[in-house]
């Protein structure tokens, strides 16, 4: 290596000899011809056909070999030029390989040190994973031991019995300390009953006779405790919600722990809570029915229906009762108040009775199911909570449902209020959904056999008053009078009563039981009419009778049922056959003449109405029709008890008039020679002046159909 230096550094010296290097350098032209081969030369050609330099040769037209030549001379240059400069750099190169040979000898001490280093490594990586073996080892012995420890632990502390647990149960008060030792008691109790383990083992030989011990305590002494707790129920008035929620419920694990560990003592203890119950709220049931006897107002008899005479019914002889009770039979009046007060806190009766007050029966069942509802409510949640089940709640109230169906079962056969029926029926349904919205079903069937036996004796007492009007002696109810028959205004303030009570309910079978008393009611109402000997009075009498119960449907269901639309078209037909008879009194001649005449005309085979025909009746018309209008408007007054209703028929029969005397005018004039009695004739103007002075004020309206009429 320095003698390759020292003889190139002289070299130098000298001068560079390229020669020396590379020789002659001589191109054989013909040396490899017959070896060349054409083999893939038109791909080469396509592949170099975008090239720029073969592109440039090409188009110059420059031989191939003589640019070869020129490549390889550029070649040879360029390669003297890198070896020039590799001799110019040879120091640094030298310098160079000296610095990479000092660098070798440094990573190969450093080598030596390292592997040192790995062999200590090693060793120390095997101390670690024995370390890590024997850690882990360690760690799983201290887990099994703590896991052994709780259960050891745990057996210990659930089979144990400690001097104060026992010192309590058998000494102690049942207070909170007591109850929190009962459920240690209990627990230990379920323990060594649940685990097979336990029961095999030999602790619990020595703890179980203390335990049963224990247990029998306890259930006795629980025992004692609630039964003295039950008995203070019994004791005259006591508030039995009070009581059941500040004292009993802060006990109730007293009771479970007999459910659960003295399960006959349970089952006595229920019993007496029972029968205690049982007795107590059955007793509180029949004081306050007894107290709300004395406050029922009675409303109706058997003979108080719709189709009985009055003098039969022996109002006469009920002195004592005011007479708007007797009406109460039939209207409803105040008494549908009650359904807006519905779930109004019940009657206090010994204030009602301070106060003298009477109230319907329906007042003192609303009242009775009130309490039942309130009383059941709170029984049956405490029942839930205290004791765990709900069917004890049916077991203690036997007692107020017998004590409610028998008063029930005594005052229904003797009601026939057929109002107050409905409205207990109405009072039943909206109790019904008061007990949904609070989800309490005790009372669900209850409420059904109630409600159930309330709609047969409805039903009789319906068909009594039906078969009042069915088997109604008409002479005996007949009155020579005109105006609407007492018969009628109890039909009306019945039908209405119960139309009021089916408006939210739409009850089709009431409303079918509605249509068969119309019925009814229509038959006898046109044989009273028929006793009238003037068929003037006996179309007064049904106007008269079809508007009152037409005014008194209204206030019941303002926007008209079936029985009103009823009422309305008879009374339409009736005015008319009463306009025609009105109007027959006084101007019988005109209307005969205007009804087969007044259309005839004069033809070859017919003659038509004369001036002899049309001139009495013209003249007396002139002469006495004020007159005759004033009668018109004195009867109606007098004949119909509603002033509109008679203010509308005498419209009618007005308007009437004019069409008549409008068509006899007509007739004038068509005529021969007629125009002479055009200084008899009546204007029209002049009628409806005289017609405005007499009735009174018309409407703008009616005047003006009154004049298209005349037009």
């Amino acid at each position: 290596m320095g003698d390759s230096n020292v003889e190139i550094q002289d070299n130098q010296k000298q001068g560079f000899d390229l020669g020396v290097f590379v020789g002659d350098l001589a191109f054989d032209e013909d040396a490899s011809s017959d070896e060349i081969s054409l083999e893939g030369l038109q791909q080469e050609l396509e592949e170099c056909k975008n090239d720029d330099e073969v592109a440039n040769i090409l188009a110059k037209g420059t031989k191939l070999r003589e640019y070869t030549k020129g490549v390889e001379n550029n070649v040879r240059l360029v390669e003297l030029d890198s070896i020039q400069d590799y001799i110019k750099e040879s120091d640094n190169l030298v310098l160079l390989h000296d610095q990479i040979h000092d660098c070798d000898n440094i990573l190969s001490q450093m080598e030596t040190l390292l592997g040192g280093f790995q062999a200590e490594i090693g060793s120390i990586s095997s101390e670690i994973k024995s370390l890590q073996e024997k850690s882990m080892d360690m760690g799983l012995k201290l887990k099994n031991r703590k896991a052994a420890e709780s259960k050891l632990s745990r057996f210990v502390e659930d089979i144990i019995v400690p001097p104060r647990m026992v010192d309590i149960i058998v000494d102690g008060e049942v207070n909170d300390e007591y109850l929190r030792t009962l459920e240690i008691l209990s627990k230990k109790l379920k323990f060594v009953e649940v685990d097979s383990m336990v029961k095999a083992s030999k602790a619990l030989k020595d703890v179980q006779p203390e335990l049963e011990r224990l247990r029998q305590k306890a259930v006795s002494k629980a025992f004692e405790f609630m039964i003295q707790k039950l008995y203070a129920l019994r004791k005259p008035k006591t508030n039995i919600q009070i009581l059941q929620q500040s004292v009993l419920l802060k006990y109730k694990y007293v009771v479970l722990f007999l459910k659960e560990h003295g399960k006959e003592i349970y089952a006595e203890v229920r019993a007496a809570y029972v029968d205690t119950m049982n007795k107590v709220l059955s007793a509180q049931f029949r004081a306050y029915i007894q107290a709300l006897e004395k406050l029922q107002l009675d409303i109706a008899t058997s003979t108080d229906l719709i189709g009985v005479e009055t003098r039969s019914t022996g109002h006469f002889l009920r002195g004592r009762e005011p007479i708007k009770n007797r009406s109460a039979v039939f209207a409803l009046g105040e008494r549908i108040n009650i359904l807006k007060e519905i779930d109004q806190p019940a009657l206090i009766p010994h204030i009602a009775e301070a106060n003298s007050q009477k109230y319907p029966y329906e007042v003192l069942f609303r009242s009775l199911h009130k309490l039942l509802m309130d009383t059941a409510t709170s029984e049956y949640l405490f029942c839930d909570d205290f004791f765990g089940e709900d069917s004890i709640f049916y077991e203690i109230f036997t007692g107020p449902f017998a004590v409610i169906d028998e008063h029930f079962n005594a005052v229904l056969p003797n009601c026939y209020d057929a109002i107050g029926l409905m409205l207990m029926i109405r009072i039943i349904h909206q109790h019904q959904l008061i007990m949904f919205r609070r989800r309490i079903p005790c009372l669900d069937s209850y409420l059904d056999k109630v409600n159930i036996s309330l709609w047969p004796r409805f039903k009789m007492v319906f068909d009594m008053h039906l078969n009042s009007l069915r088997s109604a002696n008409v002479k005996t109810l007949w009155e020579d009078d005109v105006h609407p028959h007492y018969v009628m205004r109890r039909y009306a303030e019945f039908t209405a009563s119960l139309v009021h009570l089916n408006v939210e309910y739409g009850d089709g079978q009431l409303d079918l039981n509605l249509e068969r008393l119309r019925m009814a009611v229509d038959d006898l109402l046109v044989k009273l009419a028929k006793l009238f000997t003037k068929p003037k009075s006996q179309t007064v009498f049904l106007i008269n009778n079809y508007d009152m119960t037409i005014a008194i449907l209204k206030e019941a269901a303002t926007e008209g049922g079936k029985t009103q639309l009823h009422f309305e078209e008879l009374l339409k037909s009736n005015i008319a056959i009463y306009v025609e008879e009105l109007l027959a009194e006084h101007f019988s001649d005109l209307i005969k003449f205007v009804k087969t005449r007044a259309s005839e005309e004069t033809s070859s085979n017919s003659e038509g109405p004369t001036i002899s025909d049309v001139e009495p009746m013209v003249k007396d018309f002139a002469s006495r029709w004020k007159a005759a209008i004033e009668l018109m408007h004195k009867d109606v007054i007098t004949s119909f008890s509603n002033f509109l209703c008679g203010m509308e028929i005498l419209k009618a029969a007005l308007t009437q008039l004019l069409l008549y005397y409008t068509r006899l005018s007509e007739c004038v004039k068509r005529i021969s020679g007629g125009s002479a009695l055009n200084k008899d004739l009546v204007s029209i103007s002049s009628i409806l002046y005289e017609i405005k002075n007499t009735r009174g004020p018309f409407s703008s309206s009616v005047l003006f159909n009154l004049v298209e009429t005349q037009e």
